[in-house]
């Protein structure tokens, strides 16, 4: 029989692929280079738009690629639109959001000071992906942020953990398995539900004062499990199912994230509230 370590290294690849929230990547550029109109730091926010948007990538994900239609949707409607890449291992290129999500969350108040410092805005919003969704939470229960983040939006965010439709709760027939996470994939280990990490987070209730919270989360989901897991408690929250905006909309985990732009019309809603227009499966072409 082959040592479990051997056995298991395959496990933990299998977990890394089912929770990738990427396409291929490409050649990334550095979060702090101007990408297609975003990441300009000289940018100032518009008294229709009065606060940049800092984008959060997921887990395996990087701060282009994740955002290779949707920071440019967010651009061309007059936002100051950021994003940076968190999670690094030692000898991870390209793919990131695998480290310690607490240090992750770290990462995101640097940049966050450092966005408002540019543009001199008083607040940002955030949008996140999956654990970018999610992990910004940390920041703004246990670091400050709530002081500096006027709105959350997360889109399919692991707020709650995943199950990987049940795949998780075998970890603990396998020995070994849930330490060889922690070890070489932190931020997978703290995304199982029920994980030290999350009972940390939502304890004493999902959401702090001052700060408004949307989920968009699709029923075909694959990868947070159960969909409605992702889903926050609490004043000042929204939860929506992407097909109640429009029900022959077939968006999983990643697409909903990547290229959706009924997802991206929802979004907006968000971010400028008192401007929201329906929206609707016609939403794909605004």
């Amino acid at each position: 029989m082959l040592p479990w370590k051997r056995v298991l290294r395959p496990l933990a690849a299998l977990l890394l692929t089912a929770a990738v929230a990427t396409v291929p990547a490409t050649a990334a550029q550095a979060a702090d280079a101007p990408t297609s109109g975003w990441n300009n730091y000289s940018c100032k926010p518009s008294a229709a738009h009065p606060r940049p948007v800092v984008l959060v990538h997921g887990t395996l994900a990087n701060s282009v690629d994740n955002w290779l239609a949707f920071a440019p949707y967010l651009k061309d409607r007059g936002y100051c639109v950021f994003s940076f890449d968190y999670g690094q291992l030692p000898g991870v290129p390209l793919f990131y959001g695998l480290g310690p999500i607490e240090k992750s969350a770290e990462q995101l108040k640097t940049f966050v000071d450092k966005v408002l410092s540019a543009t001199g805005a008083a607040e940002t919003d955030l949008v996140g992906h999956s654990q970018g969704g999610m992990m910004p939470r940390y920041y703004l229960k246990f670091l400050g942020g709530a002081a500096k983040v006027n709105a959350l939006v997360g889109i399919a965010p692991s707020n709650h953990g995943t199950t990987l439709n049940g795949f998780t709760k075998l970890l603990p027939y396998f020995p070994g398995a849930e330490d060889l996470l922690t070890t070489a994939t932190p931020a997978l280990a703290d995304q199982v539900a029920g994980s030290a990490f999350l009972t940390k987070l939502n304890e004493g209730g999902d959401t702090v004062p001052g700060v408004r919270y949307t989920v968009l989360a699709t029923k075909y989901d694959e990868v947070v499990t159960p969909y409605r897991s992702q889903f926050l408690d609490g004043p000042g929250v929204r939860n929506v199912v992407l097909q109640d905006l429009c029900p022959i909309d077939l968006s999983e985990h990643a697409a909903i994230g990547l290229f959706d732009r009924i997802a991206f019309h929802e979004v907006v809603n968000a971010l400028d509230p008192a401007h929201a227009k329906a929206t609707t499966c016609a939403s794909v072409f605004d």
